[in-house]
């Protein structure tokens, strides 16, 4: 991999990390599409730091609230009343949300690892994508926000980002169509999302460091890691602030537009290829 290569896929993996287009499907389709070969022991060495560039990311933006949140959550315990405080809860709410996607991570490991090297798979799963982000705006009527989430609308976001394990289920797209589904406003869907991305993240970015460190080729191209490393930072930070943004006056259906174009270019390309 080059430092070109590195960069594209830096960038693609920090801004779709964020939007809702998945960034797991584009990591498959694009070098496809491009036509680059990488060797694969090299291309998860490198899928793993990009992912933990876009973990720096959403720490980064998001690190006052998450502070709050984890203080919080700290003195409920401290004082046996973990439901007390709004923060506490919220906190209680995004653990509880990271459940289904963590048991079925490990339950459908292998499964889901074989679809990565599936391009007409993910584009079929991008298909997937764009129904969500389509029926959740039509079919959403937004109003409340994440200070008065329940349980089970939070259970109900978790299975929605479980989806996401497999490439081409954008996951954030997943967990705000859940979030809108459950009548969470479009912009505090959003937050709530990103806030959820952070254990879901780290808890996969952990596993993968864990099988990164049995790979023996982990440093041979240092400096197409770190660009992509940076380029990672960079993009998720900027898809994050301008989403939020963008929520606040405007729908999803831009980004539904967007996956279906892209799946059924994916399918078409497929097959002419095949």
């Amino acid at each position: 991999m080059n430092l070109i290569q590195a960069l594209i896929l830096g960038a693609v993996q920090g801004a779709t990390e964020f939007l809702p287009i998945s960034s797991s499907g584009h990591l498959v389709l694009v070098p496809w599409l491009l036509g680059w070969d990488f060797d694969p022991k090299a291309a998860f060495v490198f899928d793993v730091l990009v992912q933990w560039g876009t973990i720096v990311a959403v720490i980064g933006y998001f690190w006052r609230d998450l502070f709050a949140l984890a203080r919080a959550w700290l003195v409920g315990l401290w004082k046996r009343q973990p439901f007390a405080d709004p923060q506490s809860r919220l906190a209680w709410l995004l653990l509880l949300a990271t459940l289904p996607a963590a048991v079925l991570g490990l339950l459908l490991k292998s499964t889901v690892e074989n679809t990565f090297g599936q391009p007409l798979t993910v584009s079929f799963f991008l298909l997937v994508t764009a129904g969500l982000l389509y029926f959740a705006e039509r079919g959403s009527r937004p109003f409340k926000s994440m200070s008065i989430l329940t349980w089970s609308d939070s259970l109900w976001i978790g299975m929605a980002q479980a989806l996401s394990l497999f490439p081409g289920i954008s996951r954030s797209g997943a967990t705000i169509s859940g979030g809108l589904f459950r009548g969470l406003e479009r912009e505090q869907a959003a937050r709530f999302s990103f806030l959820l991305s952070v254990p879901a993240m780290l808890g996969a970015g952990l596993i993968a460091l864990i099988d990164l460190s049995n790979a023996s080729n982990a440093m041979d191209q240092a400096a197409p890691l770190l660009v992509g490393f940076l380029a990672a930072i960079v993009t998720g930070w900027i898809a994050i602030h301008w989403l939020l943004r963008f929520l606040q006056h405007r729908r999803l259906y831009i980004f539904s537009i967007y996956c279906t174009v892209v799946a059924l270019g994916g399918i078409a390309l497929y097959a002419l290829r095949n």
